[in-house]
């Protein structure tokens, strides 16, 4: 960015081993901010911070194992980077993946699993880093909170009806969060992506059929943006998703709250 200089603050990454969560981590380091950054596989989470601590020799960094769905995890998370870096300025809550199903063959137990996957990956991070955003506001008079949602929140996909609906949800919570927290002065909002290239996406192209095999993985993506009707002809990059995260996690949104960047390449056919 090279924009803002987030010296001296903190900020959090859920699912910040690899993806959009890695690029966010990757672009706040940049910024000069201390980062914190939690995953649930310890080996990759190592690997990954010791990546990150030679491409960023003099960074303040912290991760931890903590799957966002165990509150007790969450909580211990929150004091440990209150211990290690300093109270949290921005929370960017970035976990969990589509599931594919359709209404006919999504059993109840699936629609319980992704409907409290998708809404306590948003709660419990943002219940256990709230004092801290709530004290570095006082402080500062600004903290952000910003959620990695999906274009499926207002435009839902049939043979992704669960997690559609579910994304509808967040999509609506940061709404409310923005309208409560705002006394507060923290402020909430989200991002809505398309298609961007990530380890799921990897592992479609990996498994290809047969009539695909010869197709690089730039073509086989190309063609997928063409079947999808992404009107810039490709699938995003998690930097690109980082960067809307980086804007509005930052004072750069200072006036932005309650809202939602679309980060789809056109593939959103709202106005």
């Amino acid at each position: 960015m090279g924009m803002i200089d987030l010296a001296g603050k903190v900020a959090v990454v859920t699912g910040g081993s690899s993806g959009i969560g890695l690029a966010s981590v990757e672009l706040l380091l940049e910024a000069g901010a201390a980062v914190a950054f939690c995953g649930r596989n310890q080996a990759r989470l190592q690997q990954v911070e010791l990546q990150l601590r030679q491409n960023f020799p003099q960074a303040k960094l912290f991760s931890a194992v903590c799957d966002v769905l165990v509150q007790e995890q969450v909580q211990a998370f929150a004091s440990a980077v209150e211990q290690q870096l300093g109270p949290a300025s921005m929370l960017i809550n970035n976990a969990g993946q589509g599931r594919v199903s359709t209404f006919a063959d999504t059993e109840d137990a699936a629609w319980t699993e992704e409907l409290h996957l998708k809404f306590f990956s948003v709660i419990y991070p943002t219940r256990a880093f709230v004092p801290q955003l709530q004290r570095m506001s006082e402080q500062h008079g600004e903290a952000a909170v910003v959620c990695v949602n999906s274009l499926l929140a207002i435009q839902p996909e049939p043979h992704m009806v669960a997690t559609s609906a579910a994304r509808a949800g967040i999509h609506n919570l940061v709404r409310s969060l923005a309208t409560e927290f705002s006394a507060q002065r923290i402020r909430v909002n989200g991002i809505l992506i398309g298609l961007v290239e990530s380890g799921q996406w990897r592992r479609r192209y990996e498994a290809r059929s047969e009539a695909e095999r010869d197709l690089s993985w730039a073509q086989w993506t190309q063609a997928l943006a063409l079947k999808k009707h992404i009107q810039l002809g490709r699938l995003g990059h998690p930097q690109e998703a980082a960067r809307a995260i980086m804007f509005l996690a930052t004072p750069l949104s200072s006036y932005t709250t309650g809202s939602h960047i679309d980060v789809s390449g056109g593939l959103s056919r709202h106005a």
